[in-house]
């Protein structure tokens, strides 16, 4: 892709999330120097405003705490009492939100049964305060899991999404299982560093597979999010979705990272769609800082001219 940094500085941003002394660093003044262009804060309170502002200019969102990976049972009890925190809020200000979560940050990585139990919690919250909740896509190895703790979920609460990844190959027969249950579903290209026997090794393939998926998914009943900055694929669903006369609210949205591709998005907005921004917040935003960095040299030269800037 054309917009990605060229690989060696691209290497050198993602190393200094590594480095302790540049993590000490923006840690202390990131937010203050432009994080807040893609992370809303540390807290709910930092975040509610960014959402209603959000509302308030025709999207709507989904609210991720950022992390994964806990290892320890109370961290990630914590974390689920976070989300149900959350909800609840959402539920208080009457905001446009719903929320997002991996698995692995409310227990995976300790086993299958604390997942779903917490996950569990979350859902129920998200029911009882008319929401949904959705399940983000890990690394392969968690698929199998994320996907039975999904089912379980939808079948209790009826209120869960799930995502798939269009970079592996197994997504199509992924979709096509869940199909009969007119499913939630967001489609991504996927960001995991995945084998070549798991994944379409070339940018092409995954942008094809991106669209089969979707177009599959939206000739089915259900509800399809559409999660791309890719303006030719936005292009090709819109017209897919105008040929087979879907309305542009109902049956499908399209969603895009807080802070990424803001003038594709108010484009849709102004076209009449649904578009969800995913809006993340939370102490552990320095890693999610890096890799937007890491992705667009716009990320970059924004994040230098607030660093520089004259106070």
């Amino acid at each position: 892709m054309s917009e990605l940094l060229d690989r060696p500085l691209r290497t050198a941003i993602l190393a200094a999330a590594d480095n302790p002394i540049v993590r000490r660093g923006v840690t202390r003044y990131g937010m203050r120097l432009g994080a807040r262009r893609f992370v809303a804060g540390e807290s709910i309170a930092d975040f509610l405003p960014v959402a209603r502002e959000a509302n308030r200019r025709g999207f709507s969102v989904a609210a991720t705490l950022l992390g994964e990976s806990i290892r320890d049972a109370a961290q990630a009890r914590g974390v689920t009492d976070e989300y149900c925190r959350l909800l609840e809020a959402l539920a208080q200000e009457e905001l446009d939100a719903n929320v997002a979560f991996k698995l692995t940050h409310v227990g995976l990585d300790i086993g299958p049964d604390l997942a779903l139990e917490n996950a569990s919690r979350i859902a129920a919250q998200a029911q009882t305060t008319n929401n949904t909740v959705r399940l983000d896509m890990e690394q392969s190895s968690y698929i199998d899991a994320t996907l039975r703790i999904y089912r379980a979920l939808q079948e209790r609460y009826g209120c869960a999404g799930f995502v798939l990844q269009s970079y592996l190959y197994r997504s199509e027969s992924d979709l096509r299982a869940m199909l009969p249950s007119a499913p939630n579903v967001r489609i991504v290209k996927g960001a995991y560093l995945e084998p070549a026997s798991l994944a379409f090794p070339h940018k092409r393939d995954v942008d094809e597979n991106y669209v089969k998926l979707a177009e599959l998914a939206l000739s089915h009943e259900g509800y399809t999010a559409i999660a791309t900055h890719d303006a030719a694929i936005v292009s090709r669903i819109e017209e897919f979705a105008a040929a087979c006369g879907l309305p542009k609210r109902g049956r499908f949205e399209f969603q895009t990272l807080y802070g990424i591709a803001e003038p594709l998005a108010r484009g849709l907005v102004e076209r009449g769609y649904r578009v969800r921004l995913s809006v993340p917040y939370g102490a552990f935003w320095f890693p999610y800082l890096m890799r937007r960095l890491a992705e667009r040299p716009a990320n970059v030269g924004f994040f230098l001219k607030n660093a520089f800037a004259p106070r």
